[in-house]
């Protein structure tokens, strides 16, 4: 039996995926910040639920000590991520953006992935065939957003994109680190989901099929790559 974890998982990308693993027969944790959001997640899918805030270090070793404790895991999929957002739902821009943004938002997006991989890190190396998908976004991309023919170059926000490009960066070196484990960074595409005001123009069941394909990877399969549905993406 696979057992998986994934953080952020108690509505949106997380809970579909969440959804289409247990379907596939994983063991799936549903991790998530809000106990009561949570464990009412993990009772509707039929998961099982373990507190997890990945911008608090005590509550990230807990769940640790929780998983190891039931027998360890196979995969993580580093789903948490915010974008912060103005009240009219736009995004801070290269002239307002402050590092109070870009620090709030490199705690969940950059730093919980961190936080995350170095207190599972021991629970993965363990397993026969470790897993991680870190979710990240074509916005993380430099070769798209500098090109003026690509839509996402359009895109103006600073703080979002470069916490999706750290992202990358922690894939490629960790995937160099740790060459047993299948290591990748997906692209879910522009989804609806609150993350971005339900603004985006895919379903939440599009926008996980690179997730759940990136976690059922073989121990052949590919590793410190950057993939969307279509296949690999450019850094």
């Amino acid at each position: 039996m696979t057992t998986t974890l994934i953080t952020g998982a108690n509505k949106g990308l997380g809970f579909e995926t969440a959804r289409r693993l247990i379907a596939a027969g994983h063991t799936v944790y549903v991790g998530a910040r809000d106990a009561e959001r949570g464990r009412r997640a993990a009772d509707e899918l039929g998961a099982r639920f373990v507190l997890l805030d990945v911008t608090d270090d005590a509550s990230v070793e807990a769940a640790a000590k929780t998983l190891d404790a039931a027998g360890g895991l196979d995969v993580l999929i580093n789903n948490a991520g915010i974008e912060t957002r103005t009240e009219d739902n736009s995004v801070p821009v290269a002239a307002t953006v402050t590092a109070d943004h870009v620090r709030t938002t490199f705690e969940t997006n950059v730093f919980g992935v961190v936080r995350v991989l170095h207190a599972f890190l021991p629970l993965l190396q363990r397993s026969a065939a470790p897993v991680v998908v870190n979710v990240s976004s074509g916005l993380g991309s430099l070769t798209h957003l500098s090109d003026p023919d690509h839509p996402a170059h359009f895109y103006p926000g600073i703080a979002y994109p470069t916490s999706k490009t750290a992202v990358n960066m922690l894939t490629v070196q960790f995937a160099k680190a740790f060459p047993a484990m299948r290591i990748n960074s997906v692209e879910p595409g522009f989804t609806k989901t609150d993350l971005n005001g339900n603004t985006g123009t895919q379903t939440v069941a599009e926008g996980v099929e690179i997730i759940v394909r990136m976690a059922q990877v073989a121990p052949d399969g590919p590793t410190g790559g950057f993939f969307d549905a279509k296949g690999p993406l450019p850094w």
